[in-house]
């Protein structure tokens, strides 16, 4: 009996240098969450509300801010996109309804997003991810210059929200202003709860959590992650169908890129960081104009990484290279929420309650042996499983039907 839906991608049909480039986002992404998992939620955008910025310290924020923060995010929506692309044209191609695995691989996604978001951290990505994966499908047949054009508008729909509220500023009550100041550079008795919150057991953090994720799903969702996320997607669509992804460009064009990234990119990310600095990270020009700078020079930075891991699968060494970066981007899903439960046992008080107390030297150390944690478990799991454990648990969720795990028992499926 034929089977009414396609299922998972084979692994001969996989296409590595993706895999490679999805691993790569996934651990580059951590060097930025780790802020957020050990610090208070007013560090992550101004790094001067908590925590020492002298010496060492200084240098571990500004190369995370210049080299990964939105980068690697750019890069997973990116990748987002043309893994939606990808699996959709291939059930389409075996004359099979991509619409309906589409929408229930999305719901999932966003079930799967709250749980992260209300139970374990509520900077989750993944509700955003599956919200904005409804729409984008219906874009997906557009051409590549289509698909850039209408995610490029996207992003600036974005931009342009946050600089309108940055020159309504001046209108606004003076207490609201006032709490809004305080919510950037919060007071040491703010400070001082959030910390005691965070180092207290489980239920207790549900009282910040809870209505954390609950802005980031409604208020953020609507001026900034719908729009860059969704935005970044369409571009993803689009880089696919021009074989950016599959390290089918010339290396010429990867390095032009790569070089443009280096010389034009970063330093519009530095002067972002010099303004804000001279205007002493003053609300008012931080946080709504200060950061256009990263805003639109990471895409280019973004694309610069993207040029540099197709360089490298284009290189005789590739497996060698990139074996360990594919297998943790086969299991993305799975180490995404791993990165978060080593992460919260680290930091919040159901574990070592080290909350608050880490600096950033310590912090980017954690990163480095989570990273090489993920890089050696990953590629010994898909040698004895075709699947992450909650990749099989959302495909299974996702096709209707359980799918084989374990390899030896594997055997692929057929129309």
């Amino acid at each position: 009996m034929t089977n009414s839906f396609p299922g998972p991608v084979a692994k001969a049909e996989r296409i590595d240098s993706l895999d490679v480039l999805r691993g790569f986002a996934l651990l580059g992404i951590l060097a930025m969450n780790i802020q957020s998992f050990s610090m208070i939620g007013a560090a992550y955008f101004n790094p001067t509300a908590y925590g020492d910025l002298s010496g060492a310290n200084y240098w571990v924020w500004l190369l995370s801010h210049v080299l990964t923060d939105q980068k690697f995010m750019t890069i997973f929506s990116m990748l987002f996109g043309a893994g939606i692309l990808l699996m959709t044209s291939r059930a389409e191609s075996l004359g099979k309804p991509s619409a309906g695995p589409h929408y229930r691989r999305m719901g999932l996604l966003i079930l799967f997003g709250l749980l992260h978001a209300h139970l374990l951290w509520y900077g989750d990505i993944l509700y955003a991810y599956g919200m904005c994966g409804l729409v984008v499908y219906l874009l997906r047949k557009l051409s590549p210059q289509r698909l850039l054009l209408v995610g490029f508008l996207s992003l600036a729909v974005s931009s342009s929200i946050w600089m309108f509220f940055g020159w309504s500023m001046e209108f606004w009550p003076p207490e609201a202003l006032q709490e809004f100041r305080q919510d950037w550079r919060p007071g040491p008795e703010t400070v001082t709860e959030e910390i005691a919150v965070y180092q207290s057991s489980w239920l207790d953090q549900m009282g910040h959590r809870v209505p954390a994720a609950f802005e980031f799903e409604t208020f953020i969702f609507l001026i900034w992650s719908a729009w860059r996320a969704g935005g970044l997607m369409l571009v993803g669509m689009a880089l696919f169908k021009l074989g950016w992804f599959s390290a089918q460009r010339s290396s010429r064009l990867y390095a032009s890129i790569l070089i443009a990234a280096a010389m034009i990119g970063i330093p519009i990310i530095m002067a972002g960081v010099h303004l804000n600095f001279k205007t002493g990270w003053d609300v008012t020009y931080s946080f709504f104009f200060g950061w256009q700078y990263n805003y639109w020079a990471s895409i280019l930075v973004s694309l610069g990484w993207v040029s540099l891991v197709m360089l490298v699968c284009k290189t005789r060494m590739r497996k060698t290279l990139t074996r360990p970066f594919a297998a943790v981007g086969q299991m993305a899903f799975t180490n995404y929420i791993m990165q978060t439960i080593i992460c919260t046992t680290i930091f919040y008080g159901h574990g070592f309650g080290l909350f608050g107390q880490v600096s950033r030297v310590g912090q980017i150390q954690i990163v480095v042996a989570i990273w090489i944690v993920q890089l050696i478990y990953s590629p010994i799991w898909l040698r004895h499983f075709r699947f992450g454990p909650l990749e099989w648990l959302w495909r299974t969720l996702t096709y209707w039907r359980i799918q084989p795990l374990r390899r030896e028992l594997a055997v692929e499926p057929t129309s």
